[in-house]
């Protein structure tokens, strides 16, 4: 499965990529088994395939083309790993383009477009919802340090300190002891520290998760530099000792309630710079010769295409082409990628209804 450094290599590549006048194939499955353990995307792709192709002349170059990649697509999805949850493909023969990538992350249904261009929106959409973490588990004596990305664990470290026991004793001897175990605790939330920001730095994590009981939790927060404090997402009630799948599914769980609070805040953000005709650009017309101009440092835009007004449709759109707001929604991740701009989708699609959908927060002003 593709780590998300090779994600992010693949979507680059993907968004400059030129195919000529021939189709592309873009393909999105859920792989995951129904509950009773049945796959259940075999029936969509062969419906979908077969009825998209016979919209095309039986003897145009362009059927030739996609009956090629087409059977190339059946061949590669019967071969594909039972572990693999979804898949996003790209196709496209005459442009020397198949492109598979298969995901931990899943991909809540099954899509099918035939277009000029891939349709890159919900894998770009992907890497914003499953980014590149840390989840720290600790107690007083050992701690698990985990790496998600991309709905899989990428790497852990783990971290065993001195255990200690409980001593009853008296006066002096028992103050020398407390003393003792003190001093311990100390220097085992000073080692975790330490590797959590060797983590964060090698790694260039921006989030980070907290699980840690009562005895730990006060020492971490004294020794966290500011560079991991600011990237503290939440503190969770999770055991040490709790299994990988566990932790990933309430870790993930807390990304989400905090990504809801601060997409509020940064569209917030984003409207009040506009009004300030600060370094902010509002509307799909002004976003787009921005990004076309290198101006934008991060595109803000709606989770669901829909959502984006202003999109003009063609007059003879192809057979299964996307939507206007598909095609546009794909025309700007494209360029945010040409031009390393970051990309943020609000997943509430009524915040950015004052500015049509689609925002971008800007290097400098023209």
């Amino acid at each position: 499965m593709s780590s998300i450094d090779q994600l992010n290599t693949q979507l680059d590549r993907l968004a400059t990529i030129e195919t000529g006048p021939f189709p592309v194939i873009s393909l999105y499955l859920d792989l995951r088994p129904d509950e009773r353990g049945r796959d259940r995307f075999e029936p969509f792709l062969k419906k979908e395939l077969n009825d998209r192709l016979r919209t095309y002349p039986a003897d145009g170059a362009e059927r030739e083309s996609l009956d090629t990649d087409a059977a190339k697509i059946r061949e590669y999805v019967a071969g594909i790993d039972p572990a693999v949850n979804s898949l996003a493909l790209f196709a496209c023969g005459p442009s020397e383009l198949f492109e598979a990538i298969e995901l931990a992350a899943p991909i809540d249904a099954h899509r099918l477009f035939i277009s000029d261009r891939p349709h890159l929106y919900p894998l770009a959409r992907l890497l914003d919802e499953y980014p590149r973490y840390v989840a720290l588990l600790t107690d007083s004596h050992s701690a698990r340090i985990f790496v998600f990305a991309t709905n899989r664990l990428e790497r852990t470290e783990e971290i065993e300190g001195v255990k200690t026991r409980h001593h009853k004793k008296g006066g002096w001897s028992q103050a020398r002891y407390q003393r003792h175990i003190e001093n311990f605790h100390a220097q085992h939330a000073k080692e975790v520290v330490d590797t959590l920001a060797r983590i964060v730095r090698d790694e260039k994590i921006d989030h980070v998760i907290v699980g840690a009981d009562a005895a730990i939790a006060p020492l971490l927060r004294e020794q966290f530099p500011k560079e991991i404090e600011d990237r503290v997402v939440d503190y969770l009630k999770l055991d040490v000792r709790a299994p990988e799948r566990e932790v990933l599914e309430a870790t993930i769980a807390a990304l989400r309630e905090q990504d809801a609070v601060g997409d509020r805040e940064r569209v917030d953000e984003l409207i009040g710079a506009y009004r300030a005709n600060a370094l902010a650009s509002a509307g799909i017309g002004e976003v787009k010769l921005a990004l076309e101009r290198g101006q934008v440092e991060e595109l803000v835009i709606a989770a669901t295409p829909e959502a984006i007004e202003g999109a003009t449709p063609e007059e003879h759109a192809a057979p299964a082409e996307r939507t206007a707001e598909e095609k546009s929604a794909d025309e700007l991740v494209a360029l945010a990628r040409q031009t390393s701009s970051r990309i943020r989708f609000i997943e509430d699609p009524t915040l950015l209804a004052p500015v049509g959908g689609v925002g971008a927060f800007l290097r400098y002003k023209m």
